[in-house]
């Protein structure tokens, strides 16, 4: 009898874990074609552009719509970057390595610290201000070369955080095919590692004014210390970080599973630190998130 109570329990066992592997087959299979539902969205969206330019930082996102974008539109695809005191030099590398293995024609245009006015005063609405400035400066570079359509590389997820610059882009009337799409950022690192892009694994990044606490003035030696700090944090082999500047404070955000390597690496750390100007460094405990300067906003 209790051979046979044995017995039946492994049958249920085989059959309660046949269920749930077709469930989780089944989900995957879902998955996998709402992917692929967007992916043919994006392709929809691109295919009627006699050509474009595409806004070009480097990161993730906008390498992903550049490469697909030149998929589509072979050499009617023009990247545009802009060179600031705000664009982390690491990513202004890679953009430029990045179109010239792909053989993409790319225009950089330089904007120096004294057109920055506004934008250094760091309101709330900087990131308009920003995005404004920059996409003036492509709409002019498009104007010249007789090209109607600008491309930006904004995801669904942005749609979740403050983002003052997504009204600029609406003033402009710049295309964020990737929203209009619906592929938020896994989606992204999913089709980029499919196309055998490097970018797929990318950090996050962001334009280093988004270090600073709101109000708080940006300036060049803040901004290099800032750099120079991430930079050297990446160099221990951590992807992820963000320095956020309380002036002589630094608060340093990665993700909580790199947090043992920080703490291994602390007294190298707080000594470079230091020695570029902080005083005082702290590691936030919540980890690395995006738009952490908005949460009591």
């Amino acid at each position: 009898m209790k051979g046979v109570t044995n017995l039946l329990s492994l049958n249920f066992t085989v059959i309660f874990i046949r269920k749930s592997l077709n469930i989780i087959l089944y989900l995957l299979i879902q998955v996998k074609k709402e992917l692929i539902d967007k992916q043919i969205q994006l392709k929809n969206i691109l295919e009627p552009l006699d050509k474009a330019v595409i806004s070009y930082s480097g990161g993730l996102d906008s390498s992903f719509l550049l490469a697909f974008s030149h998929e589509i539109l072979g050499e009617n695809t023009v990247a545009v970057t802009i060179n600031s005191p705000l664009t982390p030099l690491r990513e202004f590398d890679d953009a430029k390595d990045f179109t010239s293995s792909r053989k993409i024609k790319h225009k950089i245009i330089n904007i120096q610290m004294n057109e920055l006015d506004t934008i250094i005063k760091n309101e709330m609405d900087r990131c308009y201000h920003c995005k404004k400035l920059i996409f003036e400066k492509i709409l002019d570079y498009a104007n010249q070369q007789k090209i109607s359509y600008i491309l930006d590389g904004s995801n669904y997820d942005d749609l979740k955080d403050f983002r003052p610059g997504m009204k600029a882009l609406r003033e402009l009337r710049i295309k964020s095919p990737m929203i209009e799409a619906g592929l938020k950022k896994e989606d992204i690192r999913i089709l980029s590692k499919q196309m055998g892009l490097k970018s797929w694994n990318k950090p996050s990044m962001a334009c280093l004014a988004s270090r600073f606490p709101y109000n708080t003035t940006i300036t060049t030696e803040a901004l290099d210390k800032i750099e120079k700090s991430e930079s050297y944090i990446q160099s221990l082999g951590i992807g992820q970080v963000r320095i956020r500047y309380y002036e002589e404070h630094a608060k340093i955000e990665v993700l909580k599973e790199d947090f043992n390597l920080i703490i291994k690496n602390s007294k190298k750390i707080v000594e470079f630190m230091k020695k570029h100007g902080f005083n005082t460094i702290t590691l936030d405990l919540k980890g690395y998130r995006t738009g952490s300067l908005n949460e009591d906003l």
